[in-house]
């Protein structure tokens, strides 16, 4: 047998190779450069850590955070492969020990920050080893015209240099071409074979909506039924992170919050209670999430729109990386867009700052079109694929029906125009509605031909159609948050333009109705389902691991589904190599035994 095809059976646990794969260990093993651009769940990780075992010497991985190469490390650890990490965590002893291990050629795999390279003397440390290649994870921090631009990746430019017959390897996610070649000529490796997969998810099913009012109740409905599930929910800003996670403690929910505004000791609590199941979802602001390993996420929602597609993509991707149904859910509104324009506006540095508003108005078109958001996405990433049809709301929502609001724009427009359009928009919609509060009477707007006449419609209702003459750039926003009316506004107000909204959008309280885990998981048996999850938590309490580090979900459902009754019908699931079986095997054979008599 193939030595590449042994390793990945027994090491692995997997019969056969993903997508792209099997030709990114190829061209590693040939000692070739590589750029590997493959979502989320494609199973990057294997692309270079299966050639490590096959090479002489130690990989060099670079990665961006402690927290992934810390899951990485216990991954392999768990597989029995010699693997370990050199970070500011650790003491000097701890790091010379590992330094040697590299130097005696027993360590496969080194895992380090990219920062390591600015430490003294410490290019002069690899000079000493066998080093089989360099990888660069989440390579499109190298990029000036990525989402996640750090200086540090710029440098690693600097390893062909020193290092020119030794072959880089960079990987991520997400990169439009532009990015892609930025990424080869920031690393010096021109010639390198270039791998880039489909941009698409099928296992994600993304739903968008407007949000309404603080979107608590959407959220709510989404998560329910999901209360025994493991999700991400991103919020904004460290406060509403703090205030949703008590909201949702209320509600019963195992639930803590991760930002940086908590001490490192907090976030590394937080960050193992997620790891080891110990709660069930964390809210989290962008500060949680690059690259995390944690293969049985089932859903993350946004409360609020991301700044660009490129998080946007990253922050869905930490779903389903075990390949199991998985939904996404973003709430947003027009403000969202605006309040990041205002963060964007300080930026000092104009080509940056331009770059960064093309970003955000994709991802505001994004959250408003009507197409396939796979293949809006896809095409963002210069990328052709076909539509969904299954795994969105706008390829399932069936016939869109256009409904004319435009006498409801006119009584919005008028209204503005008459207080002399200078106020914002919960004022004109308080006048509209025929509110009684103290502004009201304070400027006699009680007396305005337009006071009352939108009482039949709620706030929720009347803040959509705001949103809809934001789009139509029929309103403005002006200083101190004043809305302004355009010229496409008044050809509005004159009756010379008609406006539309989709019939769904409408909807004053759109209702997501999620799938239950049995529809997700094609309706296994969820009482046997819930006692392999039990035992699997049980080890990994024992272990001190996590629990998807056994066995993800994936193989959960499988032996669910397949209930094997020898150890080589067990080493035929998808996930159970040798090692595994070895370790943790014997206890599910039982369970499988037991349940299919019983």
């Amino acid at each position: 047998m193939d030595n590449k095809y042994h390793i990945l059976e027994k090491v692995f646990g997997h019969s056969s190779f993903r997508p792209f794969q099997e030709e990114a260990v190829d061209t590693i093993i040939k000692g070739q450069d590589l750029l590997t651009i493959i979502p989320t769940g494609g199973g990057k990780s294997l692309c270079y850590q299966l050639p490590a075992l096959l090479l002489n010497g130690t990989a060099i991985v670079i990665s961006p955070l402690i927290a992934l190469m810390q899951d990485q490390v216990m991954a392999l650890k768990a597989n029995d492969i010699e693997a370990d990490m050199i970070s500011s965590a650790q003491t000097q002893n701890e790091i010379s020990d590992t330094i040697q291990r590299m130097q005696n050629g027993t360590l496969k795999l080194l895992y380090i920050a990219p920062e390591r390279f600015s430490a003294y003397g410490f290019l002069d440390i690899l000079k000493t080893i066998k080093i089989s290649f360099f990888v660069i994870d989440e390579a499109h921090c190298v990029s000036e015209w990525g989402h996640e631009f750090r200086s540090d990746y710029r440098n690693l430019g600097i390893l062909k240099s020193h290092f020119p017959t030794t072959s880089i390897c960079a990987f991520t996610a997400t990169a439009t071409t532009k990015v892609q070649t930025d990424i080869v000529e920031a690393l010096n490796i021109p010639l390198c074979k270039i791998l880039r997969g489909q941009t698409k998810r099928d296992n994600l099913n993304i739903k968008v909506k407007k949000r309404v009012g603080n979107g608590r109740v959407q959220l709510i409905e989404f998560l329910r039924n999901r209360e025994n599930e493991i999700g991400i929910v991103y919020t904004f800003s460290r406060k509403e992170a703090d205030n949703l996670t008590s909201f949702l403690k209320e509600k019963n929910f195992k639930v803590k919050a991760y930002h940086a505004g908590l001490s490192n000791s907090i976030r590394d609590e937080v960050y193992k209670d997620f790891l080891y199941d110990r709660i069930n979802i964390i809210v989290a602001t962008i500060a949680f999430g690059m690259g995390i390993d944690k293969s049985n996420i089932r859903f993350v929602a946004h409360t609020s729109m991301p700044k660009t597609m490129e998080n946007f993509y990253q922050e869905i991707g930490r779903a389903g990386r075990d390949g199991l149904p998985s939904d996404t859910l973003l709430l947003y509104t027009k403000a969202d867009e605006i309040q990041r324009k205002a963060f964007i506006a300080n930026d000092i540095n104009l080509q940056y700052k331009d770059l960064l508003e093309k970003k955000l108005e994709a991802m505001y078109k994004f959250c408003i079109s009507s197409s396939c958001r796979h293949k809006t996405i896809a095409s963002y990433f210069d990328d052709k694929i076909e539509v969904c049809s299954t795994s969105c709301d706008n390829c399932t929502k069936g016939e869109v029906i256009q409904v004319d609001i435009s006498v409801d724009a006119q009584k919005f427009l008028s209204a503005l125009y008459r207080t002399n359009q200078s106020f914002g928009q919960t004022h004109i919609i308080d006048i509209l509605r025929g509110s009684k509060v103290a502004k009201i009477t304070q400027f006699s707007h009680q007396n305005l031909s337009v006071y009352g006449i939108g009482k039949d419609k709620s706030k929720n209702n009347w803040a959509l159609i705001v949103d809809r003459l934001l789009d139509l750039e029929a309103i403005i926003i002006g200083e101190y948050k004043a809305l302004k009316i355009t010229n496409i506004g008044f050809e509005i107000l004159k009756g010379k333009q008609t406006v539309f909204i989709d019939e769904d959008k409408i909807n004053e309280l759109p209702k997501d109705k999620p799938k239950k885990i049995k529809q997700s998981f094609d309706n296994i048996n969820m009482e046997y389902f819930e006692q392999f999850r039990t035992l699997r938590t049980s080890l990994a309490n024992i272990q001190n691991v996590p629990a998807y580090v056994i066995f993800s979900d994936k193989v959960l459902v499988e032996l669910t589904a397949t209930l094997p009754q020898t150890k080589e019908q067990m080493l035929e699931v998808n996930g159970i190599g040798e090692v595994k079986f070895e370790r943790y095997g014997e206890e599910f054979l039982e369970l499988c035994i037991k349940l299919k008599n019983s």
